[in-house]
């Protein structure tokens, strides 16, 4: 593990610098109207986490897909990294799945 001038950490591995500080693919699969989802949002907002915001109430096709990934039609639905499914606001899977510490 090697950090630069800017205070990142990198590790060399074969060639290549790798990025240690990892950001997260989130998307939230929500409507305007679920307060678990309000929720969410603040805890995004909270430990700074980036996400994208899809509101099934007005999108049917991200509503089946939402079911379709989640086996679920209640929101919200949390999707980290293409591979974990969080249903419903669940902050300590959230911060397990985010290696979130606090």
């Amino acid at each position: 593990m090697i950090s630069n001038i800017f205070g990142k950490s990198f590790k060399y591995q074969r060639y290549f610098w790798v990025d240690m500080e990892k950001k997260h693919k989130v998307i939230m699969y929500r409507t305007s109207t679920c307060r678990y989802c309000h929720m969410a949002e603040e805890f995004f907002k909270e430990h700074k986490i980036k996400y994208k915001s899809v509101d099934v109430g007005k999108d049917r096709q991200a509503a089946m897909e939402m079911v379709e990934k989640s086996g679920q039609m209640g929101v919200p639905v949390i999707e980290i990294d293409h591979k974990v499914i969080i249903v419903g606001y669940d902050v300590s899977a959230l911060k397990k799945h985010l290696k979130i510490s606090k």
